[in-house]
């Protein structure tokens, strides 16, 4: 992918949605949710601090993480849907 984040964004790639439940039934599209969890394809270079220095982004490219519901902007790159959030947006990584 070429596309670059800029401050403290990161580019996050979205987990496949569920089509069926646990017991085997599926779920309509309509009735689908979105996922809140993805892997970080890429990261920016950090917020900048006051006296000009950058602060360090708390995820690194391959990390799992769980996101806000509403958060971010979601793109289609090189045929490819994914998320550009801002690192406050990211709730915690999947160990």
């Amino acid at each position: 992918m070429n596309l670059k984040p800029l401050g403290d964004r990161v580019i996050v790639k979205q987990d496949e949605v569920e089509e069926t439940t646990a017991s085997g039934l599926f779920i309509a599209s309509s009735a689908k949710e979105k996922p809140t969890t993805g892997v970080v394809l890429a990261v920016g270079e950090g917020k900048l601090a006051e006296d000009g220095s950058r602060l360090p982004m708390p995820v690194a490219v391959g990390d799992h993480v769980i996101y806000g519901k509403f958060g971010g902007a979601e793109i289609e790159v090189e045929g490819e849907t994914v998320i550009i959030l801002r690192a406050d947006d990211i709730y915690a990584i999947q160990g």
